[in-house]
C-alpha cells in the first residue's frame, strides 16, 4: 500500500494555466511602463489584482473577470480578494519634488492648471468607449462599472438643463467623485454627440451630424470627417487584412493600432479560422488541469491486473459563531406552505437565504448533490411571487409574470413538474412542461406561471421571436446543472444565458439568472458569465456539505486485451459487491438492458461457487419468504430467477408493475443488490450505501461509437450513495480503464475546469441570432460574442482555446480574436448558403435557409445538403435518400455484425432502396421506414441507431417541407407533408387512416376493411349500418362510423375577384364537416395547410397555416388572399386544404377562371376634378388653421379632391402623385383626423430614407410641437432600448421600413 501526499498528482505536469497568467501580467506591466519587482517601487506591482477586462463594444460596458486565485473560508462560501488598484509609472505627478520653499507656490499654480487641463477634453480624444474607460478608472467592480456607465450616458442625454444634469450625476457617482462629475457635465455635449457619432453605422452618421451643424455645435465635428473619410481615400484594406498606401504595402501589424481602445468595428478580419481544429476534439472529456491533487488520506493501491485510488470521505465542517439554520417560521405565512414538511432549511439553503428569498439579483449556487439546491430555486421563485403579490389582498397577479426553470433532461423536467405542481398548488400557481414530448398550447401558457423546460426546447422557443406575448412576461430563468456548459450539449445553456444578459442590457427588463451546480473550480467563471455579484450572489459549498459524505474508490483496469479486461471488470465488480454484502445495499450501474442481467446473474453465479451467496440472504431471513413469493408475480423471467438470491435488476424495457416492485423491495431493504441502468439515477430517488459503476463506455449513435459517460450521468449516479437517514457516510466506486482515471478523479473532486464548447457550434448560434434580429454585422455579432462564456474562459485560460500569449498582451479584450471567430463562422454560413455575408462591410443578410435552420434546429452543413439535392421533380425514393445524408447522422457506421440484419430489412421496406447495404445512407434509409412500418429490431446498437434517427426525423422532415414550401414546388411540399406525418403516425400512406387511431380495441375489424377494394372517400357517405354490413360485424357500425367521421374534413367554397389583371383577390369559406373530440382525439385545435397551386399542380402559388379551434367547430371561417395571375390567364388554379397531423385529411377545390373578367390593360388615371380649392378654414379648427397660416391660404387641387376622405373620414387611401404635388400635406390631413378624434393616439410615418426621416423631423417639430398641448415628434435610432423608450414617449413616430 502506497501513501500518497496531499498534492499527489498522476501525471506529472505543471500549472500552466498560472504560468500563463503571471506571464501575461508581466508583459502586461512592462508595456505599460510599471516597475519591475526586482526595482524600486516595484511592490505596487505585486499587489495588482490579476484580472482581465472585457468590453462591450456597442454600449461601452467593462467587465472584471476575477481571477483564480480565489480562495473558499471554512465555511465554503467564497471570501474575493479585495481589489486594489496599482499606481503605473507611465502616470505623471502634479508637481516634481523640490527642496526650495519657492517652489511651493509654483507647485499649487501647477495643480490648478493641471486641474484645469484634466477638465478640459478634445473632440478627437473621445470615441465610442471613452465613457466607459472613464468611468470604469474610478469603479473597479466590474458590475457597479457597467451599471453607471448606462446610467450616466442616460442622464447626459434625457438630464433637461446644466444643474438637473449635474444634480443627477452627484447621486449617481457621490460625492467622492466630485471631480468625474466635474468633467461630464463641463463637456456633456461634446460626450453625447461625439460617442452617438462613434457608434452610429455609416447609414445612421449623415443624420446624427446633421442634427449637430443644426444645433450650432460644428466644432464637435472636429476630425470626424478626416478621420473616417481621409483613411478611407488613402487606405483600402484587403481580404488578408493589410494596409494598402499607395504603391507601398504594411502588414496590420500590432504596432500600427493601439488594440486597447480600438472598438472591433475598426477592426477587419485577420485570418480564416478552422473552428473544427479549434473545437475540443475529446468534447465534453476536455481536460484543462494537468494535476489532480487529491485530500490528506487518499491511497493507491496495485493490484494484479487494476490499480485502486482510495479517496477518504471529506469530514463535516462545524458551524461558524453566529450560524443558526433559519426556521421556516420565519418565512411570511403565505409561503410556508411550501415547505410543509420540513421545520428548518439546511446549512446550505440557510446561508444563501438572504440573496435567494431578500433580492433580486442574479446568483449562482455550487453544491453538491443532495445539498438542497432545488428548494434554493424555490426560494427565488417565492421572491418573484412575492414581487407580484398585493399585500393588501394576498392575490398574486398571475398574469404579470413567467418563470422558467431549465432542466437538463426529460425525466428531470418531469420529476421538477410533479414536485413543484404539488408544493405550489395551494398558492394557485400552475406549472407545466415543455419539451419535445408535450407541447403548450397558447391557451395554457397563458395560464401557466412556472414552465419547466429543456436547454433545447427554450432555445426554439426564443430564436424564433415572433411571439413575445409570454417571453416577456419571464422575470427568472434558474439553469439547473449549469456545469453542463462544460457538456456537448454546453453551447445550448451558453446561447440561451448569451441572448437573456444581452436582452436585459438592451431593454432595462427586470429578469433575474440563476444558476445551479454541482461543485466546480472556476465557479467565479461562471458567476461572471451570469453576471452574479461575486461578493452577494455567488455561493460555493465543498463536499463537505453533503448531507451524507462520500468514500470514493476509483478503479483503473490496466489489461490491454479485451477479453481480459471484461474478465477483470466482472472479478472487481464481483469483489466490491461481496464487501459490501450483509452490512449494506448495493446499487451497480451498467449502461445497456442485456447487461443488467448478464452482471447480476456474473455476481450471483460467481457467490455460488465460492460459496458467498449466504452472504446476501441468510437462510432464516423474513427478506426471503418476502422474495420468493413475489418472485412468483412478476412478469420478466431473469428478475423472476434473480430475485429468491436478493439480487433484482432495473430497466426502461421492464413492466411498469415489475419496475415499481423493484422499487419498493429495494427501498423495504429486501433486496441486497440491484443492477440497474442510468434510468434509476435520473428518474427515480431510490439511494444505496454503495454505488458501483461498472463501466463509463456507452454507445453515442450521434457518433457511432461507444464513448465515455458524460459527467452529469456520473455526477448523477454518484448522487444516489449513502441514505441520510441510515447512514454517516456514502461509497462511490467507479470501474473504468486506467486511462480515465486521471479525468473522473478531477470530475468528482472540483479540479476539473468547465470549459465553453461554443467554438465548436458557433456557426448554428450565430446564424441563429442573425435570424432573431440580435446580431445584424460583424461588429455586432463579436460584441455578442463577448455575453459568452467562451469569451470569458478565453480571458481566463488563453492556452485552452489556442490564443497566444503575444496576442492576449497586445489586445488584452481579444477583439481582434473575437472578430475573426465571426469572420470565419460567418464564411462557413455564407459558403453553405445560410446567410448572404458581405466580407467588406460585415453585413449579414439572412436568408429562408437561414431561417429554417434556426427553427427547426437543423446543422448549416446539413441545410446545404438539402440546397444541394433538393430538385422539383424528385421522387420519394430520392426524398428518403435527401433525409438519409443530413449531418446529423454522418457518423452512423454499418457495422460488421448488422450487414444479415439490414439486408433483411431493405427487402421488407415499403419503398425501395437503391443503394447496397455496405452504404451507410441505406441504413438510415432502411432504419426510418422499419420505424413507419413497425418493424422489429434484433441488435442493440442497430435499435439505438433507430431510435436517434427517429428522434431527429419529424424535426428534419419539417424542415424539407418548409424548404420545398418556400421555393414553391408543389409535388415535393405535398409528399413531404405526408413523409411528417407518417413518421408522427408509424404507418404509411397506403395503410388504412383508421390505423391513425391508437385506442382502438379490435385491430382485426380494421384489418378486414384493409382487404376490402373500396376508396376512402366512399366511407363518408356510408351509414353506420352499412359499415357494419361491410366488415361483417353488424354491432361495430356506429363505432366505426364514429372513427371515419372524427378524421378531420372540411368542405371549401370560393369567391375570386380580380384586383388587377396580375393580382387576384379569393375569398375562401372553409367549414369542418367532422365530429370533434376534445379530450381523446383532436386537443385544442386542429392545424391544416392552405395551398393554392398552379394549374399543373407543380408550383404553389401561395401558402398559409390555419387553426380550428374546439370552440369554433361547428361555425364557418373566412380566410381572404391574393393570389398571381399570369399571361395567358390559366384555366384552372387549385386550393388545397390539407391537415398538418392526419393522413388521408386533405379537401382540393378547383376554381375555373372561365367566367372570369379582368380589369382593362392600361386602366385611366383618377380623374382631377374642376373644384374650387378649399381654404385653410376647411379644417374647422383655429389650431390647426394656424398650423397652415404663414405658408399657404388654401389648399391645391389634389389636396382638395382627397380632403374629404383624409380628414373627414377614417378609410384607407392610396394617393399617387407626383413629386412636388403636397402629398406631405395629404398625410398632414390623416394625422389631424387621429389626433382631433383621439388626442393621446400615436402615428406613424414611414420615410423611405434616412434623410427624408430627418427633414420630415425637423419640420413637423416646428408643426406640431405646440398643437393640442404639445406633441413629442420623434425619430427612431435603430438602437432597440432607446427605441422602446422613444415609442412610450413619442406622439408621431417617424422611422424607415
Amino acid at each position: 500500500m502506497e501513501e500518497l501526499p496531499d498534492n499527489a498528482g498522476f501525471e506529472e505536469a505543471d500549472d500552466a494555466e498560472d504560468d500563463d497568467e503571471e506571464n501575461i501580467k508581466a508583459d502586461s506591466a512592462s508595456e505599460s511602463g510599471q516597475p519591475d519587482r526586482d526595482q524600486p517601487g516595484g511592490e505596487d506591482a505585486q499587489m495588482e489584482e490579476k484580472t482581465r477586462i472585457s468590453d462591450d463594444e456597442e454600449e461601452g460596458f467593462r467587465t472584471t473577470i476575477p481571477s483564480s486565485a480565489s480562495v473558499t473560508d471554512i465555511s465554503g462560501t467564497l471570501s474575493m480578494p479585495a481589489v486594489t488598484s496599482s499606481t503605473t509609472a507611465s502616470r505623471k505627478p502634479l508637481a516634481a519634488s523640490s527642496t526650495s520653499k519657492g517652489s511651493s507656490l509654483s507647485m499649487r499654480r501647477s495643480v490648478v492648471e493641471n486641474q484645469q487641463n484634466t477638465l478640459s477634453l478634445q473632440p478627437r480624444e473621445v470615441d465610442a468607449f471613452w465613457l466607459q474607460r472613464t468611468v470604469s478608472s474610478h469603479f473597479p467592480d466590474p458590475l457597479v462599472a457597467q451599471s453607471k456607465t448606462a446610467e450616466a450616458f442616460d442622464i447626459l442625454t434625457t438630464a433637461t438643463g446644466h444643474r438637473d444634469c449635474e444634480n443627477q450625476l452627484m447621486a449617481l457617482f457621490e460625492h467622492s467623485h466630485f471631480d468625474l462629475v466635474k468633467l461630464l457635465t463641463k463637456n456633456r455635449e461634446m460626450i453625447v454627440w461625439r460617442t452617438r457619432l462613434a457608434r452610429a453605422n455609416a447609414d445612421d452618421r449623415e443624420g446624427l451630424i446633421n442634427q449637430v451643424k443644426e444645433k450650432g455645435l460644428e466644432w464637435i465635428l472636429e476630425d470626424a470627417h478626416q478621420t473616417e473619410n481621409g483613411k478611407r481615400e488613402a487606405m483600402d484594406v484587403d481580404d488578408k487584412g493589410r494596409v494598402v498606401n499607395g504603391d507601398a504595402e504594411m502588414e496590420d501589424s500590432k504596432e500600427n493600432i493601439p488594440r486597447e481602445n480600438a472598438p472591433t468595428d475598426s477592426l477587419v478580419p485577420q485570418e480564416i479560422l478552422d473552428l473544427d481544429l479549434l473545437a475540443f476534439e475529446r468534447g465534453n472529456h476536455q481536460m484543462s488541469n494537468k494535476r489532480c491533487k487529491l485530500p490528506e488520506g487518499s491511497l493507491k493501491k496495485t493490484k494484479k491486473g487494476y490499480e485502486e485510488i482510495h479517496v477518504p470521505a471529506p469530514k463535516p465542517k462545524p458551524f461558524d459563531v453566529g450560524e443558526n439554520l433559519i426556521p421556516i417560521s420565519s418565512l411570511p405565512k403565505w409561503a410556508r406552505m411550501v415547505f410543509s414538511t420540513t421545520q428548518n432549511l439546511n446549512r446550505v439553503q440557510s446561508r444563501v437565504f438572504p440573496t435567494a428569498f431578500k433580492s433580486d439579483e442574479n446568483m449562482l449556487l455550487c453544491a453538491p448533490t443532495g445539498a438542497g439546491k432545488t428548494n434554493v430555486a424555490m426560494l427565488t421563485m417565492l421572491r418573484t411571487f412575492e414581487n407580484f403579490r398585493d399585500p393588501d389582498t394576498g392575490r398574486i397577479n398571475l398574469d404579470d409574470f413567467k418563470i422558467i426553470y431549465v432542466a437538463p433532461m426529460k425525466a428531470l423536467v418531469q420529476e421538477q413538474v410533479t414536485n413543484f405542481s404539488e408544493r405550489l398548488g395551494g398558492l394557485g400557481i400552475a406549472v407545466g412542461e415543455l419539451t419535445g414530448d408535450r407541447q403548450l398550447t397558447k391557451a395554457q401558457i397563458v395560464a401557466t406561471q412556472v414552465i419547466v423546460t429543456t436547454p433545447e426546447k427554450w432555445d426554439v422557443i426564443t430564436r424564433k421571436g415572433t411571439d413575445r406575448s409570454y417571453t416577456s412576461l419571464v422575470r427568472l430563468v434558474i439553469v439547473d446543472e449549469i456545469h453542463l456548459l462544460h457538456d456537448e450539449r454546453g453551447p445550448v445553456i451558453e446561447s440561451i444565458i448569451a441572448r437573456t444578459v444581452r436582452h436585459v442590457e438592451q431593454t432595462k427588463e427586470n429578469v433575474r439568472l440563476v444558476g445551479l451546480s454541482a461543485t466546480l473550480p472556476n465557479y467565479t467563471d461562471v458567476a461572471a458569465f451570469l453576471r452574479a455579484d461575486p461578493k452577494t450572489g455567488l455561493f460555493f459549498f465543498d463536499n463537505s456539505f453533503r448531507p451524507c459524505p462520500l468514500k470514493q474508490q476509483y478503479v483503473g483496469i490496466t489489461e490491454k486485451k479485451a477479453l481480459k479486461r471484461f474478465q477483470m471488470m466482472n472479478q472487481v465488480t464481483y469483489d466490491k459487491v461481496v464487501e459490501e454484502a450483509g452490512r449494506n445495499q448495493v446499487l451497480v450501474f451498467v449502461h445497456s438492458r442485456k447487461e443488467t442481467a448478464k452482471t447480476a446473474k456474473m455476481i450471483r453465479d460467481m457467490a455460488i461457487e465460492n460459496e458467498t451467496i449466504g452472504k446476501f440472504l441468510k437462510e432464516e431471513s423474513a427478506s426471503r419468504a418476502v422474495l420468493q413469493e413475489e418472485a412468483k408475480s412478476v412478469k420478466d423471467r431473469e428478475l423472476e430467477d434473480l430475485l429468491p438470491y436478493g439480487f433484482a435488476i432495473h430497466h426502461a424495457g421492464m413492466t411498469r408493475s415489475d419496475r415499481g416492485s423493484v422499487e419498493d423491495l429495494f427501498r423495504d431493504r429486501h433486496v441486497q443488490v440491484l443492477v440497474s441502468t442510468a434510468t434509476l439515477a435520473w428518474g427515480v430517488n431510490l439511494p444505496a450505501h454503495t454505488v458501483i459503476i461498472k463501466g463509463t463506455q456507452v454507445y453515442n449513435p450521434e457518433k457511432g461509437h461507444w464513448v465515455e459517460l458524460s459527467p452529469q450521468d456520473i455526477l448523477q449516479m454518484f448522487g444516489r450513495a449513502g441514505r441520510p437517514q441510515f447512514d454517516q457516510t456514502g461509497e462511490g466506486i467507479i470501474i473504468t480503464s486506467h486511462a480515465e482515471i486521471q479525468y473522473y478523479l478531477s470530475l468528482l473532486n472540483q479540479q476539473l475546469p468547465i470549459e465553453s464548447q461554443m467554438i465548436s457550434k458557433l456557426p448554428d448560434h450565430l446564424n441563429a441570432e442573425i435570424v432573431l434580429g440580435n446580431v445584424r454585422n460583424r461588429e455586432e455579432a463579436a460584441q455578442w460574442l463577448s455575453y459568452t462564456y467562451l469569451f470569458i474562459r478565453m480571458l481566463r485560460a488563453p492556452n485552452v482555446y489556442q490564443v497566444s500569449k503575444a496576442d492576449l498582451a497586445n489586445d488584452k479584450y481579444l477583439r481582434q480574436r473575437r472578430v475573426d471567430l465571426i469572420h470565419s463562422a460567418a464564411t462557413v454560413l455564407d459558403k453553405c448558403n445560410v446567410l448572404k455575408y458581405d466580407r467588406r462591410s460585415g453585413k449579414f443578410q439572412v436568408n429562408e435557409l437561414g431561417r429554417i435552420a434556426a427553427h427547426y434546429y437543423i446543422t448549416h452543413r446539413s441545410m446545404a445538403t438539402y440546397n444541394q439535392h433538393l430538385k422539383p421533380r424528385l421522387g420519394q425514393i430520392d426524398l428518403f435518400k435527401v433525409f438519409a445524408l443530413s449531418e446529423e447522422f454522418k457518423y452512423i457506421p454499418v457495422r460488421e455484425s448488422e450487414k444479415l440484419e439490414l439486408a433483411k430489412i431493405l427487402e421488407r421496406v415499403p419503398v425501395p432502396i437503391k443503394e447496397g447495404v455496405e452504404d451507410p445512407t441505406a441504413k438510415i434509409n432502411a432504419l426510418l421506414q422499419a420505424y413507419i412500418s413497425g418493424l422489429k429490431l434484433e441488435g442493440f446498437a442497430l435499435m439505438a441507431d433507430m431510435v436517434y434517427v427517429t428522434q431527429s426525423a419529424v424535426r428534419i422532415l419539417r424542415a424539407l417541407f418548409e424548404v420545398c414550401l418556400k421555393r414553391g414546388w408543389a409535388q415535393l411540399a405535398f409528399m413531404l407533408l405526408d413523409m411528417c406525418k407518417m413518421v408522427e403516425k408509424r404507418q404509411s400512406k397506403s395503410m388504412s387512416p383508421l390505423w391513425q387511431f391508437k385506442h382502438i380495441s379490435s385491430m382485426e375489424i380494421i384489418r378486414r376493411l384493409e382487404r376490402k377494394d373500396f376508396p376512402w372517400e366512399r366511407y363518408y357517405d356510408l351509414s353506420p349500418q352499412e359499415l357494419g354490413e361491410l366488415v361483417g360485424a353488424p354491432k361495430l357500425g356506429k363505432a366505426l362510423y364514429k372513427l371515419v367521421h372524427q378524421i378531420p374534413k372540411v368542405n371549401l367554397q370560393a369567391h375570386v375577384q380580380p384586383v388587377t389583371r396580375s393580382l387576384l383577390r379569393i375569398e375562401l369559406t372553409i367549414t369542418p364537416d367532422f365530429q370533434y373530440d376534445y379530450e381523446k382525439v383532436h386537443g385544442g385545435a386542429e392545424t391544416f395547410w392552405i395551398m393554392v397551386t398552379d394549374v399543373d399542380d407543380e408550383v404553389v402559388l401561395y401558402h398559409d397555416i390555419f387553426y380550428i379551434k374546439a370552440q369554433y367547430v361547428e361555425d364557418d371561417h373566412y380566410v381572404t388572399f391574393t393570389v398571381p395571375l399570369f399571361e395567358p390567364l390559366a384555366p384552372v388554379y387549385y386550393i388545397y386544404v390539407i391537415s398538418d397531423r392526419w393522413l388521408h385529411s386533405e379537401t382540393r377545390l378547383p376554381v375555373s377562371f372561365k367566367q372570369l373578367i379582368l380589369p382593362d390593360k392600361y386602366p385611366p388615371h383618377t380623374e382631377l376634378l374642376d373644384l374650387q380649392p378649399l381654404p385653410t378654414s376647411a379644417l374647422r379648427s383655429k389650431e390647426f388653421e394656424q398650423i397652415y397660416r404663414k405658408a399657404i391660404k388654401q389648399f391645391n387641387p389634389i389636396q382638395t379632391q382627397a380632403f374629404n376622405h383624409l380628414y373627414l373620414s377614417n378609410e384607407s387611401v392610396f394617393i399617387g402623385a407626383p413629386p412636388g404635388s403636397g402629398k406631405t400635406i395629404c398625410a398632414e390631413f390623416a394625422i389631424l383626423r387621429l389626433w382631433s378624434e383621439e388626442s393621446k393616439s400615436r402615428a406613424v410615418y414611414i420615410a423611405p430614407n434616412r434623410g427624408t426621416c430627418e427633414n420630415r423631423l425637423e419640420e413637423w417639430r416646428s408643426k406640431f410641437s405646440n398643437v393640442l398641448g404639445g406633441k413629442n415628434i420623434v425619430s427612431l435610432t435603430g438602437d432597440s432600448a432607446t427605441d422602446l423608450k422613444l415609442l412610450e414617449q413619442g406622439d408621431l413616430i417617424i422611422c424607415t421600413p
